[in-house]
């Protein structure tokens, strides 16, 4: 029994080189109660590298959480297997499941700090309960809230702290046991832009000198393109997109994936996004906004005698810019168009040699002439 404690301690207190890698396989999830079977997850096959920092968003009722729940066992796929490290975690015995889940740290959105504890010991819990010598659990604690630029809180307690000192503590707990695996369950959604943008950038940093997977789920757009590297896009508990968060974003295939991009690539004059409809109206004159998309790998860039040829009637442009994401360049135009103008296949102008733009959308309508200012 001693040994087995020393070993505990060992572990919690020693990094695994080159691991955190997850894998999903035909991974369901189905919540049954007495109204009935309510389906979360639906075939989720997913290979997260070690290292990596991978988002997944999805609208409220996605199945996110169900999904990040399922790699350190708190949730129990219905079907399927969750592999960490190639090791079906389902297979794992009491004791197996302990050891894994101090290998994967879990940061909250709500920081689920004790607060009747200082930082110093919020920070320390989970080594204290691994049995680690209190030489050693104040050595590491120092280390994490030097990391997480708290040192000088150490003797603080959590309700004279900032929402983002809260969570500098939550992620520094997180750490505590060397995880290779770091789980962020809407880590960022209670706390505002500049706070969330030095979190942000405090985790990756922290997946760049560690070397640990960060997963993080959110249903900010915004925070998948700060920080990761691919993003996987959830809807109805199935993948509907996913890919490097360059590419997502220049072309979004899936309905859901254009709707959470909206807000950051609309690009419109705010007077004129104030006015955006979704939908036609039902009376009266209107535009329709197009929006065409350019990205710098494709090597096709805007012409506008070709765009001009190709799209029927008059088009006024609105807006144009660059903007840069993963290092690469992302083109975008947005045209008016009057709108009764039949509009052509947009596949066709997408793809082969009459492409005027590697992805083409209407983004809503205006109704009214709208002047460009």
């Amino acid at each position: 029994m001693q040994e087995q404690v020393e070993g505990d301690a060992e572990q919690a207190l020693t990094a695994t080189a080159g691991a955190g890698s997850v894998s999903f396989r035909q991974v369901g999830k189905i919540y049954r109660s007495s109204a009935g079977e309510v389906p979360a997850l639906e075939d989720i096959n997913l290979d997260i590298p070690a290292g990596s920092v991978f988002g997944i968003i999805g609208r409220s009722g996605a199945g996110k959480s169900s999904l990040l729940r399922t790699i350190n066992r708190l949730e129990q796929p219905t079907s399927g297997q969750v592999l960490v490290d190639g090791v079906d975690i389902g297979q794992l015995n009491e004791s197996e499941l302990v050891r894994l889940r101090r290998r994967i740290g879990m940061i909250f959105q709500h920081f689920n700090l004790l607060s009747a504890k200082t930082v110093f010991d919020n920070v320390a819990l989970p080594l204290t309960v691994a049995g680690v010598p209190r030489q050693k659990i104040t050595q590491r604690v120092n280390e994490l809230l030097a990391l997480v630029g708290l040192q000088d809180k150490q003797d603080t307690y959590p309700g004279r702290l900032s929402g983002g000192q809260k969570q500098r503590v939550g992620i520094a707990r997180a750490l505590a046991t060397h995880p290779e695996i770091l789980l962020c369950d809407e880590a960022t959604s209670a706390l505002d832009p500049e706070t969330t943008h030095s979190i942000l950038a405090l985790l990756r940093d922290i997946n760049r000198r560690l070397g640990i997977t960060v997963i993080l789920i959110t249903h900010e757009m915004s925070v998948i393109r700060e920080i990761a590297d691919q993003v996987l896009v959830l809807e109805q508990g199935r993948i509907v997109e996913q890919g490097e968060v360059w590419k997502v974003f220049g072309a979004p295939q899936h309905a859901a994936t254009r709707a959470l991009l909206a807000p950051l690539q609309h690009g419109l004059p705010e007077d004129l996004q104030a006015r955006l409809l979704q939908r036609p109206p039902a009376s009266g004159r209107y535009e329709q906004i197009l929006a065409l998309g350019y990205s710098g790998e494709s090597g096709l860039e805007p012409d506008f005698q070709r765009i001009a040829q190709a799209l029927p009637g008059d088009q006024r442009l609105i807006h144009g810019g660059v903007d840069r994401i993963q290092g690469h360049a992302h083109g975008r135009l947005l045209l008016a168009l009057d709108g009764k103008t039949l509009l052509p296949d947009f596949n066709r102008l997408t793809r082969g040699p009459e492409a005027i733009a590697h992805h083409i959308e209407v983004i809503g309508y205006v109704a009214d002439a709208v002047h460009s200012r």
